[in-house]
């Protein structure tokens, strides 16, 4: 890339041009080249004329935001290439309709037309790179443009040296020594520790935490009035709220993944109330028998972070990992429309009940979903400024909770919705029959007997499986090459965390907490910068390009939800509706980019115009068909089990989950290895080679 050091070192290029058109352009550009004795002024124009000669053939705009403007004339002694950026992108009709910002103008005598081409295949090779042209954009100097094209050099010669992505790489590996791994993922994490709470520090940023602040305090609540339900309001909704804010500060300031949001999950709230039912039965104290498993889990945790049990998870894959990350999407799907549709029953059942309710609340659901999902795509928008355009997108669920909820505040008076149910004060939800007052915040554990203690091991080692699982495959998801993370991953390490808040949790009679992986995915979302690309097919995909990995989202998300315990008051006037058309937008969001998701598209659409994937120009059609239709199937029984009225049935959620590791192993006595290997591939290479065809 020797071609831009030397415009770098020569000062020959201009950052955040203002210029409307390609006439501005070019005179702009020549102004500087003659004021920096690049150019002769006698030659001025006819450079230019030289240059809007090539450009009345066909338009230099080759797509990707970049554009190379060239020109060679008998005047000209030296070649030369001279990089612009504009402050804001111009349409110039790219083959991919994205306008341009980047243009490297090349100029020489006759003779260097063809010592250009070699020029031009570097520059097609630099600029195809998502995250060199990301740093470029951000870059405000010399060094920084520098740093940028250093960057870009040295995760090329790491590629080339090392073309598979290594288990080391992803934190995946057995170190054989005790805490190990952990003290790897340390080592991996801590040279970041500072530059994680410093990036958090924009507008992205914010946007994130405002628009999670409200997605995690949703479920928060919501889980947190289920388990006072199912546990007699022995651990209730501040119980949860509490424990999220606490565990999931504590886990962004000591993991070493803190893009993950911790929060309630289904499957821990199901074993809760397994849990309280067996306790009521065998007459056992259920908050004293609650702490002593957890104690035990968090040992096991624990445990399994020193002996790197982590390293396991090399034997899932990307089939698994979809049909995990689909379900999870799809149970916040299920919850929205159950929500909405019991509104609608409750309305229609009643005649008491005034149906207009049940439109408003399907209107202001379906309105924030609609909001955010169109707002969250108005980054390619053709209309407005570009900054009003990043704004909107980046604020797009924000701004669609904020009108909403402004629109019920108007009908407040005509339509009583159903509100955000939150508690009146803070204190333990547990009142003791016979004194009257709440119970004290520090469980006491040694009322039970030491046999007792001892059979806590028992689902202790149950809650173990589940949380180990949940946790690692989240991880896995949120680690995915997919979404661009740099600063490596920290699968150990994250795990002894999660074991301590365990224990901790478990002191003071707290829900457990564990990574939520739809709130996960949706903050990595919100901390992306993404890109649009024209396929071969014609049709244009959304990708991340680059993600602002910090600290301060995740911490000032749980601090917010700690802070919303003295604001009770005003958030009890959040409409259930508002929420339920989030927690449809979360779930549809997150099922993007899932290939199996793509792939039962395939069952509905004409052969004829299957989109030129990877695994479809790679695989035949029968293998991509017989691969989905096993996934569909797991996708399914996990459903079932999820959805099952029986309790004792959806507490074998974590061990079919294990299950899809041997599913995926027995297929590769049935199926072509080299065919499940590409569609197993854990990055997405759809665009490997449709990406270059601007290049040619």
């Amino acid at each position: 890339m020797q071609f831009f050091v030397n415009a770098l070192n020569d000062d020959a290029f201009l950052l955040d041009l203002e210029a409307g058109s390609l006439d501005e352009i070019f005179s702009a550009t020549l102004d500087h080249l003659v004021s920096r004795d690049f150019l002769n002024s006698e030659h001025r124009e006819i450079v230019r004329e030289a240059l809007w000669e090539r450009e009345r053939i066909a338009s230099t705009a080759i797509g990707q935001s970049v554009s190379i403007p060239h020109a060679y004339v008998a005047e000209l002694k030296q070649p030369l290439v001279f990089f612009v950026r504009l402050s804001k992108p111009v349409n110039l009709g790219a083959p991919d309709g994205i306008p341009t910002r980047f243009f490297f103008i090349l100029l020489g005598p006759l003779d260097s037309a063809s010592g250009h081409l070699d020029t031009l295949t570097q520059i097609a090779r630099l600029m195809s790179d998502d995250e060199f042209r990301f740093d470029i954009s951000q870059a405000n100097s010399r060094s920084d443009l520098i740093e940028s094209l250093s960057r870009f050099i040295k995760r090329n010669t790491e590629q080339q040296a090392s073309p598979e992505r290594s288990l080391e790489e992803e934190g995946l590996v057995y170190s054989g020594k005790f805490f190990g791994g952990v003290k790897e993922d340390f080592t991996r994490r801590v040279k970041h520790y500072r530059d994680d709470w410093a990036r958090g520090w924009s507008w992205k940023s914010f946007s994130a935490i405002v628009f999670l602040f409200f997605a995690c305090l949703a479920p928060a609540v919501t889980f947190g009035g289920i388990m006072g339900a199912i546990t007699n309001q022995q651990i209730g909704v501040v119980e949860m709220l509490i424990a999220t804010a606490i565990g999931g500060m504590l886990y962004a300031a000591f993991s070493g993944q803190p893009l993950i949001l911790l929060g309630g999950v289904g499957p821990l709230l199901v074993f809760t109330g397994i849990l309280f039912d067996l306790c009521l039965d065998m007459d056992i104290p259920f908050l004293p028998m609650y702490q002593w498993i957890g104690f035990w889990t968090a040992l096991i945790l624990l445990l399994l972070a020193a002996f790197d049990a982590s390293y396991l998870m090399r034997y899932f894959t990307r089939f698994s990992d979809d049909v995990f990350s689909a379900l999870m999407s799809l149970m916040f799907i299920y919850e929205a429309v159950k929500a909405i549709v019991y509104v609608f029953q409750e309305s229609f059942g009643n005649e008491s009940v005034n149906h207009d309710k049940a439109f408003l609340s399907l209107i202001l659901a379906v309105g924030t979903f609609s909001i955010a999902l169109n707002l969250s795509r108005f980054r390619r928008s053709r209309y407005l400024m570009p900054w009003m355009r990043e704004f909107l997108s980046d604020f797009g669920p924000t701004i669609a909770i904020t009108v909403m909820a402004v629109i019920a505040f108007v009908f407040r008076s005509e339509i009583q919705l159903d509100q955000l149910a939150v508690p009146d004060s803070i204190r333990p939800t547990h009142i003791d029959a016979e004194s009257g007052s709440p119970r004290s915040w520090i469980v006491d554990g040694s009322q039970l007997s030491t046999q007792l203690k001892l059979l806590a091991i028992l689902p202790a080692i149950l809650t173990t499986v589940l949380i180990f699982l949940v946790q690692n495959v989240t991880s896995r998801l949120i680690n995915n090459p997919d979404l661009k993370l740099k600063k490596g991953a920290a699968y150990h390490l994250d795990l002894a965390v999660i074991a301590m808040l365990v224990g901790l949790c478990s002191i003071f009679g707290l829900p457990w907490l564990v990574a939520a992986t739809v709130r996960s995915l949706a903050h990595v979302r919100g901390l992306a910068s993404v890109d649009e690309v024209l396929l071969s097919s014609g049709e244009t995909k959304e990708r991340i390009i680059h993600v602002e990995e910090n600290r301060l989202t995740a911490f000032a998300i749980h601090a917010l939800i700690g802070i919303s315990l003295v604001a009770l008051n005003l958030l009890a006037m959040t409409p259930m509706a508002v929420l339920f058309g989030l927690f449809l937008y979360m779930g549809i969001v997150s099922l993007s980019g899932n290939q199996f998701i793509e792939r039962l598209n395939l069952w509905l659409m004409d052969s004829a115009l299957y989109p030129r994937t990877h695994y479809i120009r790679r695989v035949s059609i029968r293998i991509i068909h017989i691969f989905t239709f096993v996934q569909f199937c797991c996708l399914a029984v996990l459903c079932l089990i999820n959805l099952s009225p029986v309790k004792w049935v959806r507490l074998t959620f974590p061990l079919f989950i294990a299950l899809l590791v041997p599913i995926r192993y027995f297929m590769n006595r049935t199926l072509p290895a080299e065919d499940l290997k590409i569609l197993d591939a854990q990055t997405d290479m759809d665009l490997d080679d449709e990406e270059l065809h601007w290049a040619g």
